[in-house]
């Protein structure tokens, strides 16, 4: 018999509830880049300057934890949601501390509750408090840069008998609430956001947002290579490239279609349009498991073709079966199996030779080698 879940009345006060949260995500972070798009842990900074305006961004990940990734942000954008909505409601003196039930938060953005999701809620309030960012978007006049921390504080309240979470506390940086609630900091986002698994797929959805969602008919284009920069991706620019267009031919993200356009000096321009606008021809139809590769308009006698031409990818079915998981389990004891395939499918995607026939096989020799390397590490 399950364990009631603990209320704490002080943790519950003023938060909405996960069915009247409308989601918000703060602009200044939805296009730069900010986060790791990767679930390994990344050591390696981000350093971004943009030579026509002078914007730079700089993230510097801690030694023991790594850098904040894109996927801890879902909890910024929670965190910006609440503010927002304590905003629209009219309460003075919003607070930057937030107390709530984890198990509230780990619903509202979609994640189960089990016990090992707990503890990654914890690693990610960890990264977003020891992750140091440096920039100059939004300095005033006086100053040049400002550096901070995603969150200043978090605490978890645990009961001394039970030894369970009887309510965690956050507080989000001066410059992230700033950004919240300033009028026109933040846009709202699908909730289907959440449910997006990809790293770049989670940043192309966010720049889409920020750029495409109030450009009309017209959309928004960027060339591949400023994609890359904007990115903070780590490995090469032809991996990237290579990721991007696979992603385009499943054009799946919610509420945006992608293609690609023209070509810029060899390479392509990507456009991002609301599917609300997308023709037939030019974008493909949104569906949630889109398994073919969009269609391109044919151009007419005098008019050269506008759509780049994609290459035939077979999309690779990165699934495990309980046949498979088991084996792995018995064969290779103490390892966290998915933890495993997420470095998996990262070394896979570091370059496209390494797309490998049978997922399933090669992941079962990636985790021999794997576990005959480091066994001593299982505890």
């Amino acid at each position: 018999m399950s364990k009631a879940r603990f209320y704490n009345p002080q943790f519950d006060l003023f938060l909405p509830t996960i069915v009247d949260l409308r989601f918000r995500d703060q602009k200044d972070t939805m296009e730069r880049p900010f986060f790791s798009l990767s679930k390994s842990k990344r050591m390696k900074p981000i350093e971004y300057v943009n030579e026509n305006d002078g914007i730079f961004v700089t993230v510097q990940p801690h030694q023991d934890y790594g850098m904040a990734t894109i996927w801890d942000a879902d909890i910024l954008i929670w965190a910006a949601s609440v503010l927002c909505d304590l905003k629209n409601r009219g309460t003075n003196d919003i607070p930057r501390e937030l107390k709530f039930q984890p198990h509230d938060l780990l619903k509202a953005i979609a994640r189960s509750t089990g016990g090992r999701d707990y503890a990654q809620l914890r690693d990610s309030l960890e990264r977003l408090k020891t992750t140091v960012v440096t920039t100059n978007i939004r300095t005033n006049r006086s100053q040049k840069t400002t550096m901070f921390s995603w969150i200043d504080q978090w605490d978890d309240l645990i009961d001394a008998s039970t030894r369970e979470s009887r309510g965690l506390t956050l507080t989000v940086s001066d410059w992230f609430y700033r950004g919240v609630t300033e009028d026109g900091g933040v846009l709202s986002i699908d909730p289907a956001y959440f449910s997006i698994t990809g790293g770049r797929e989670r940043w192309l959805y966010r720049v889409a947002r920020k750029h495409a969602g109030g450009n009309g008919a017209d959309g928004f284009a960027i060339s591949m290579p400023v994609l890359f920069e904007k990115s903070g991706a780590e490995g090469t620019y032809r991996r990237f490239k290579f990721e991007i267009l696979r992603i385009i031919q499943r054009n799946d993200l919610p509420g945006f279609s992608l293609s690609v356009r023209s070509e810029t000096e060899g390479e392509p321009l990507v456009h991002m349009l609301k599917r609300e606008y997308a023709g037939e021809g030019e974008h493909q139809e949104w569906k949630p498991t889109p398994k073919l590769a969009p269609r391109t308009r044919q151009a007419t006698q005098n008019e050269a073709p506008r759509t780049h031409n994609l290459p035939l990818l077979n999309p690779l079915i990165r699934t495990l079966s309980e046949r498979t998981i088991a084996q792995i389990r018995s064969e290779f004891p103490g390892w966290d199996i998915y933890a495993l395939q997420d470095a998996f499918n990262d070394w896979v995607d570091e370059d496209p030779d390494r797309t490998p026939k049978n997922y399933e096989a090669a992941f079962y020799g990636w985790v021999r080698q794997h576990h005959s390397r480091n066994r001593s590490q299982v505890s």
